[in-house]
């Protein structure tokens, strides 16, 4: 399985990292070793010292597919979920700064911790609501009605360059509000109210 993840996909959030919008979606991958299951914690790794939440809707397919209509894109998925983008905004400016690729800002051992899925069948994809609590308090909140672009939008547009296979997870971008976390910090991620994660930084 592949994890994709699409990146500056609310305004909001272009705006508060001072960068472009973008003519499309921006992709970029992590692979299976960043996955972080059952709110196991997170180890803050050596070497960074800028690790940042990105609290962001997932999407998991369940079958393989190319170059997908956008208006048959809802028949690829069932379940969705909450994770956590983190990244290493030391590295990533770095990297950025130098023009270079940022895999090693993104795609590091632990970076992708995802909650359970569920069914899609009780929420509207394109109006679904989500936050972040940073230490009990409101960090991140999200509505995917302000996604530049939707869900079934951005499956269509991945589809056209990468084969989706059963299992993918589509990171579908992060909203603004996005800051570091630190040693001893606890996350607690909520989908339309219900509990999706909760985990500590070890």
């Amino acid at each position: 399985m592949k994890i994709i993840c699409i990146g500056r996909n609310y305004v909001d959030h272009i705006t508060e990292l001072g960068n472009e919008r973008p003519d499309n979606p921006v992709i970029f991958m992590k692979p299976d070793t960043a996955l972080l299951r059952n709110n196991d914690p997170f180890y803050y790794p050596e070497f960074s010292k800028d690790i940042h939440y990105e609290c962001e809707l997932l999407v998991k397919i369940k079958k393989e597919g190319k170059s997908i209509d956008p208006k048959f894109a809802h028949k690829y998925y069932d379940e969705i979920g909450l994770g956590i983008d983190f990244t290493a905004r030391d590295i990533q400016s770095h990297a950025k700064e130098k023009g270079l690729p940022w895999e090693r800002a993104k795609a590091f051992n632990g970076s992708a911790p995802i909650s359970n899925f569920i069914s899609k069948e009780d929420f509207d994809i394109n109006k679904t609501t989500f936050e972040l609590e940073l230490n009990g308090e409101i960090a991140q909140e999200g509505d995917s009605s302000l996604m530049l672009w939707p869900v079934n939008e951005l499956i269509a547009y991945v589809s056209q360059y990468f084969t989706l296979k059963t299992g993918d997870i589509l990171f579908t971008g992060t909203p603004k509000g996005v800051g570091p976390v630190k040693i001893g910090d606890k996350l607690v991620g909520r989908l339309e109210g219900k509990e999706m994660f909760n985990f500590e930084i070890k």
